[in-house]
């Protein structure tokens, strides 16, 4: 695996909810290419939890939703934005017992229009959750100006 390298730092102002280190609220999430896949390891804390040590479904919702953005960056080397989720919550995931793995992967390209594969196992290597998550494209042009997409060579130290 090679780590994937946050670019979106460097810029004023960045919290995101999902992605942003320095963000003390939020997921905090890291990023690592595996072949053809972006795959994320994090760990749940007690205060996303749902009901008792269930880690709240929109969460979940908002993991998938971020690795499968970073998947656009990696994929298609351009940004968009989310256009439909498509959630199968199948077991629970818990929140204390330690890390999760998210994998996410290209399925399907029409024009401007990208499907997302997002698959949510547990510690166990249970399949907990998985999403198809419908991305719109932005040219690489429109990703840079309106989307500040850094561009593809920013996220690796090659």
């Amino acid at each position: 695996m090679e780590k994937i390298r946050n670019p979106f730092t460097r810029y004023e102002g960045y919290n995101c909810f999902g992605c942003c280190p320095g963000n003390p609220h939020g997921l905090q999430m890291e990023f690592y290419e595996e072949g053809w896949q972006v795959v994320s390891l994090w760990e749940p804390r007690d205060h996303f939890q749902g009901y008792g040590t269930v880690l709240h479904g929109g969460i979940q919702a908002t993991l998938m939703d971020e690795i499968a953005s970073w998947a656009v960056f990696i994929t298609y080397k351009t940004a968009g934005v989310t256009s439909r989720m498509d959630i199968r919550f199948l077991k629970p995931v818990r929140t204390n017992r330690g890390k999760i793995v998210l994998r996410a992967s290209a399925m399907e390209k029409t024009g401007r229009l990208a499907t997302i594969r997002v698959l949510l196992t547990d510690s166990r290597e249970t399949l907990c959750t998985e999403a198809d998550i419908g991305y719109t494209l932005f040219s690489p042009e429109v990703a840079r100006k309106k989307l500040a997409y850094p561009g593809y060579e920013s996220f690796f130290e090659r």
